[in-house]
């Protein structure tokens, strides 16, 4: 039979135990993501690169996000959820730069480092973020659709939207290079389509019955460019070229069919990837590096099955 003092001094044993690590082993870190949606092959190709970083490093990584890129309110219930998880950091892609800033700072003072990926937050709390230089990817895709205009011309810009940073910079690196190195290029229509294809496909279809004489439309993500693609296509137009963003196996298969000019595709893998690496870094107390660049290719039917390019395109 146990006596009180036997119960006492066993609890003892096994709390020292414990404390030295013999008794059992350390619950993995837990580093939840928060994405800015679930339902693009985008996500789900960060994701992969979130999951290879979880079973590299061993630690266990959730990734959510909402059913589409407007519900920002749905965005903040899965921060603030993730929060109340007492988790070792958080991985966030803000789709409203400004909205989820008091739940940042609730984490910062809870000593829960926040690493921004692919959208990075209008704010210092962030400890690094993850993603594509997404003003210079932009002004490139300007370059190239100079380039199949003839540097002049009417063009138009289909947005996923104007509050995220990737909105945001996509729309003014594009805008901004046309208007420094393209003088002759005048861009008659800017529309935020939420990264919906049929919101967009419609806005498209306004602009070009706006405009018959528009040239070129650059489409910002994965679902406002196929978006682009079919509102061109049920508009009859063949002379419209279009410039998309990301990748996708409808974006591929519209470059292979002459339907898109060509795409800027990031490297969602390394998104993903890199921001797990950091936040295990941040986690353990590790200085990590404030903007990780996770680079950027341009992609045409010429070299859409070139290993590099290949390499970083997904379905």
């Amino acid at each position: 039979m146990f006596t009180r003092r036997t119960l006492i001094g066993a609890a003892s044993a096994l709390a020292l135990l414990s404390a030295t690590g013999i008794a059992q082993a350390q619950d993995k870190m837990y580093i939840p993501l928060i994405s800015k949606g679930f339902q693009h092959q985008f996500w789900q190709a960060v994701k992969a690169g979130a999951d290879k970083a979880a079973k590299e490093f061993d630690v266990e990584v959730t990734f959510e996000g909402p059913d589409n890129e407007t519900m920002v309110d749905k965005q903040i219930d899965m921060l603030s959820a993730a929060l109340a998880k007492k988790p070792a950091a958080i991985g966030f892609a803000a789709l409203d730069s400004q909205a989820a800033i008091p739940l940042l700072r609730k984490a910062q003072e809870q000593n829960i480092p926040i690493i921004a990926f692919d959208s990075g937050v209008d704010s210092d709390i962030p400890m690094a973020t993850a993603a594509t230089d997404n003003i210079a990817a932009a002004a490139l895709a300007a370059d190239k659709m100079a380039d199949l205009i003839g540097d002049e011309g009417k063009v138009a810009l289909v947005v996923h939207d104007q509050t995220s940073r990737t909105g945001i910079d996509r729309r003014d690196g594009f805008v901004n290079r046309i208007k420094e190195a393209h003088p002759k290029i005048e861009i008659v229509s800017i529309q935020y389509g939420a990264g919906d294809q049929l919101q967009s496909t419609e806005i498209t279809k306004s602009i070009l019955q706006a405009n018959p004489d528009l040239k070129g439309i650059f489409g910002s993500n994965e679902g406002s460019a196929i978006g682009v693609v079919n509102g061109v296509k049920e508009s009859g137009r063949k002379d419209v070229v279009i410039i998309g963003y990301d990748s996708g196996a409808a974006q591929k298969q519209a470059i292979k069919d002459g339907l898109m000019a060509g795409a800027i595709t990031q490297n969602p893998v390394g998104i993903g990837y890199e921001t797990v690496k950091a936040a295990i870094a941040a986690a353990k107390g590790e200085t990590v590096e404030k903007n990780i660049d996770t680079g950027f290719y341009y992609y045409d039917k010429s070299n859409i099955d070139d290993p590099k390019i290949a390499a970083v395109l997904y379905d």
